[in-house]
């Protein structure tokens, strides 16, 4: 993995791509209405793409039509220095997806798992060494190379808020977050609510807020004593994931928690009456529509987050399905 940009090449690509004025971020504007929503999309939507630095990223980013992200950590961290993982994430993906999915895994999948855990806590110590010296002047530098190219980073979602994580490692997120130009940071939902409050409470120190990302675990509720701690603590709600656990009003939830919202996840997803699955958007059971229309209608400020987790067909890839998406958005508004 490369953990330098390749200049040349970015500006050959902003060039040929015809993008080098985009400046402002993809904001879709709604004339009639004289507001706008923001639509994003999240890194790991590019997940199965074959390179994953940070030039690789931003390549993709652009020629999906995108200029707001929630930027994976990886890429960032790789281009700051990070020691280089011998993991191969993309044959973990698929596995961790069907862990998630409550699916059986196999016995290879699960020797794979326990390989991958021993891995990841010998990069973990690497990693955790290398952030106390680290500096932040790298992910200033990554976020002006992006802005250049009309890309802002609205989320950061790096591997360092867990409850494993040091108080060194959580101050070194939060502040790469700020130095990316971030409003907030995001990772998976803990119930852990010392952790809860550990994390509201160092981000708060930074002017950042923390978006807890839930899957089939999510209720209306489920936000609810993390929300109580701190106005640091925050919703990244998942509209799919939410339609999948057989919650039947996500709506009523967005308007009743939307000032607590930084960023909402969409993806299509069946109701568990027909299978739970991930589908093309506008297949599924999920009202991303509707949901859509009522940021617009509402005014509501926090971005939109594209997550495309369904299967890709053969004769497309990531990121032409991300373009679908984002299409499929603008068709919706308008």
């Amino acid at each position: 993995m490369s953990t330098n940009f390749n200049q040349t090449n970015r500006r050959d690509f902003i060039s040929k791509m015809g993008i080098g004025i985009l400046g402002a971020p993809y904001i879709i504007k709604n004339l009639n209405a004289h507001h706008q929503v923001k639509i994003g999309a999240i890194t790991y939507s590019f997940r199965d793409m074959p390179h994953q630095d940070g030039d690789s990223i931003l390549q993709y980013v652009l020629e999906a039509g995108i200029s707001n992200i929630e930027l994976m950590g990886d890429p960032a961290e790789a281009f700051a220095g990070k020691p280089q993982s011998k993991i191969d994430m993309h044959s973990i993906y698929p596995i961790f997806k069907k862990r998630n999915d409550k699916i059986e895994l196999t016995e290879d999948e699960k020797k794979m798992l326990v390989d991958f855990e021993k891995e990841r806590k010998l990069n973990n110590e690497a990693t955790a060494t290398w952030r106390r010296t680290a500096s932040m002047s790298k992910f200033e530098e990554f976020r002006k190379i992006y802005k250049k190219a009309g890309v802002s980073i609205y989320a950061y979602k790096p591997d360092c808020f867990g409850t494993q994580n040091t108080d060194e490692d959580i101050h070194f997120g939060m502040a790469a977050a700020k130095a990316l130009g971030a409003s907030h940071v995001t990772l998976e939902f803990t119930s852990n609510e010392t952790h809860t409050l550990k994390l509201a409470t160092i981000a708060s120190g930074y002017g950042i807020k923390v978006g807890y990302h839930g899957h089939e675990q999510q209720t209306p509720t489920l936000w609810d004593k993390a929300l109580a701690q701190s106005p640091a603590n925050a919703i990244n709600v998942d509209l799919g994931h939410f339609v999948a656990a057989g919650n039947k009003n996500p709506l009523e939830f967005v308007k009743a928690k939307h000032d607590r919202i930084v960023s909402m996840h969409i993806k299509d997803r069946l109701n568990p009456e027909h299978g739970k699955g991930n589908v093309v958007w506008g297949k599924g059971d999920t009202p991303i529509a509707d949901a859509l229309k009522l940021m617009r209608d509402q005014k509501y400020t926090f971005p939109a987050t594209v997550e495309m987790e369904y299967e890709v067909p053969k004769d497309s890839d990531p990121v032409k399905e991300v373009k679908k998406c984002i299409d499929f958005c603008k068709n919706v508004l308008g």
